[in-house]
């Protein structure tokens, strides 16, 4: 026969309640523990959604700096377009300007050269020799030339010692002696003229008017009447100069004077 223990109506009372009530606990401690979890999802959801929010707010604050960065940066270009627009104007302004100057002073380089031109040397060919001579130079000699051309001799012996002693290192030095010699002989200063033709043949024997010159010295010779100078001088252009126009000339002359 089975006995079981005695229990107290208390002690009964109590392990009633918990067979009772053991299952109801165990579903509350379950529901505690569901709530605690989507509380913890929830906290969580709400972390994020606050950390979204504040990316979402540093990328708002990001996009705003940059939008105002290419504002900015658009003003600049802007203001640099109108810079640049501003310099071409100046530019194209200045090239006009350059231009102008450039053509100003070549119409200022050509009037002085104009002005300067007769007063620079000019060259010069004359009695087979090339040289230059300077404006006032050749007018002095062209105007000797002219008086000697209108038989004006007393002038042009004037006009020509005048001319050496001013220009004694001229190109024309030797020209004017020997046309010296020919106004003096044309104003029948035949002793003066040739003394000028002695001295221009002495220093110039090569010269192209040389024998002109000798054939002179003769001629003024015989104005004077000295007939024996004559001959010798005619006879020495002959052997001096055998070929020239004044040696035909000379001989001419001996057969004259015979």
């Amino acid at each position: 026969m089975l006995r079981f223990p005695r229990f107290s109506p208390l002690m009964l009372g109590v392990v009633l309640a918990w067979t009772v009530s053991g299952p109801a606990q165990a579903a509350l401690f379950e529901d505690d523990e569901a709530r605690k979890a989507i509380l913890d999802l929830r906290a969580k959801q709400t972390q994020n959604e606050d950390a979204q929010r504040a990316r979402l707010e540093q990328l708002q604050n990001q996009l705003a700096t940059a939008q105002r960065g290419l504002l900015d940066l658009s003003s600049q270009i802007d203001g640099l377009r109108a810079e640049i627009a501003k310099l071409r104007g100046q530019n194209e302004q200045l090239a006009r300007d350059l231009s102008e100057t450039q053509r100003k002073v070549s119409d200022q380089s050509a009037t002085i050269d104009n002005r300067l031109r007769p007063l620079e040397p000019q060259k010069v060919s004359m009695d087979g020799k090339e040289f230059q001579a300077d404006p006032e130079e050749k007018r002095q000699f062209d105007a000797a030339m002219g008086l000697v051309r209108n038989g004006d001799f007393n002038e042009a012996v004037s006009a020509y010692s005048s001319f050496l002693q001013r220009y004694p290192a001229s190109g024309y030095t030797d020209t004017v002696r020997f046309w010296l010699g020919n106004a003096q002989y044309g104003k029948r200063d035949y002793k003066g003229a040739i003394a000028t033709f002695k001295s221009f043949v002495a220093a110039n024997p090569d010269h192209p008017r040389a024998a002109e010159s000798l054939l002179a010295i003769a001629n003024c010779q015989i104005e004077l009447k000295d007939t024996k100078s004559a001959r010798k001088t005619l006879d020495d252009l002959t052997k001096a100069y055998p070929n020239s126009e004044a040696a035909r000339a000379a001989k001419e002359r001996m057969a004259s004077l015979r």
